[in-house]
């Protein structure tokens, strides 16, 4: 069996665990344990803090004492007990804590996945520009896969969403001790600082970086929005006549899964924009983008508007795409080779752990700021279309301010 082959398969599982719960768990929450919209926003904030938590110490921990292909496998052994003892939760305490640590352990395999990955494209003597792509794109294809599992098998509204993604990361933390060993390198020229991203913080001495950072973080905020409550959004229709047996509403994971379809294709498209256009630009053609991307869910809907739902869809691969990936790469060109790794880091703790703790809760008290509950829990009505407005205009107020205020001029040569 090809090594080529032996890592799509494990690029394929990793974010098929994921794609099992993450769009369709909001739903759950919502629709059949009955939490809150701020209680589901501060339990998928769980995984900005262990983005902010996990890949530093993990990361410690391959350089200097553990092979990363078994501390991959060990992490996914115990994320899938912790969707176990998820699958059990009917209060808000017991699903917050499950789910914290479910993220601590799988939040950290994304980038172990990708170290496992050049280890042994180099150890068999591969091109890793040319080689690694092609193999995690099955990343992707594997998160749409059970997007489409869950939806289709009718999975999404209950627990056994959460017992696909057990399974599969069982299989997962099983198979990775097959994988190529990769040892610890055992330098000690990393420290506590580098590994989260903190020796980086010099950057903020340039205006330019400040400015980059901050912003990075206020979008940050925006990216898991959609996936916390889109779901739930989108099975509130079922409560009118017209929208219930709608496509839209009996398989909306399907729907949503049209996101991720859209991401590998502007992913290809990140070249181009930014030869062109510059970072600036590029990054406020994302923040305009996730203008669109909430304010098409506050006017669609499932029957005639499903257009609009459909276009929000296709352009989430502009907005995050463009701001993730577009976003690291500046930070690589920025950044002084001797700090690039942990430059990576901040970049990565400031939208992905900062940013999202914040975007978790702030969106919960949004979302439950339009709602009305029952005095012994229960939700009685919700109003999306203004939840959605606002986000949009939180958007809007971020790419207005940043076309503002971040100053940088675009060379093509460079």
């Amino acid at each position: 069996m090809s090594i080529k082959f032996r890592l799509t398969a494990m690029q394929f599982l990793q974010f098929f665990v994921w794609g099992a719960w993450l769009i369709s768990l909001g739903g759950y929450m919502g629709g059949t344990l009955h939490f809150e919209g701020g209680q589901i926003g501060a339990i998928f904030a769980t995984m900005g803090i262990a983005s902010i938590i996990m890949p530093g110490l993990t990361g410690i921990i391959a350089d200097k004492w553990v092979n990363a292909e078994r501390l991959y496998g060990i992490l996914h052994l115990i994320g899938a007990g912790a969707l176990i003892y998820a699958s059990t939760a009917t209060t808000y305490s017991h699903m917050y804590w499950a789910m914290l640590l479910n993220m601590l352990a799988y939040m950290p395999t994304l980038a172990l996945a990708n170290t496992v990955s050049y280890n042994a494209l180099e150890k068999y003597k591969m091109d890793l520009i040319k080689d690694f792509p092609p193999i995690r794109v099955w990343g992707t294809v594997g998160f749409i896969c059970a997007m489409w599992a869950v939806d289709l098998t009718g999975f999404k509204t209950g627990v056994a969403q959460l017992y696909v993604a057990a399974a599969s990361a069982t299989l997962l933390g099983c198979y990775a001790f097959t994988l190529p060993a990769c040892p610890p390198m055992r330098s000690e020229g990393k420290t506590m600082l580098s590994a989260f991203g903190l020796d980086a913080l010099i950057l903020f001495k340039q205006k330019k970086m400040a400015i980059f950072f901050l912003f990075s973080m206020l979008l940050g905020a925006a990216l898991q929005i959609t996936n916390t409550y889109g779901d739930l959004f989108l099975s509130s229709f079922a409560s009118i006549p017209e929208y219930a047996d709608s496509f839209g509403v009996k398989h909306s994971v399907i729907l949503l899964s049209i996101s991720q379809m859209s991401e590998t294709l502007f992913i290809l498209a990140i070249p181009f924009f930014l030869k062109h256009f510059g970072i600036k630009r590029v990054m406020l053609i994302s923040m305009f983008a996730w203008v669109f991307r909430f304010g098409l869910f506050g006017l669609g809907d499932p029957g005639s508007g499903l257009w609009m739902l459909i276009l929000s869809m296709i352009v989430y691969g502009m907005a995050f795409d463009f701001f993730n990936v577009s976003g690291s790469l500046f930070t690589e060109m920025e950044a002084h080779p001797s700090i690039r790794a942990s430059a990576q880091g901040l970049f990565f703790m400031m939208t992905n752990g900062i940013g999202a703790i914040i975007g978790g809760y702030a969106s919960g008290a949004v979302v439950d700021a339009f709602s009305v509950y029952a005095d012994g829990g229960g939700l009685i009505s919700r109003e999306w279309t203004p939840v959605w407005l606002i986000f949009a205009g939180y958007a809007l107020v971020i790419g207005l301010l940043f076309g503002a205020v971040f100053r940088y001029k675009h060379t093509p040569e460079k």
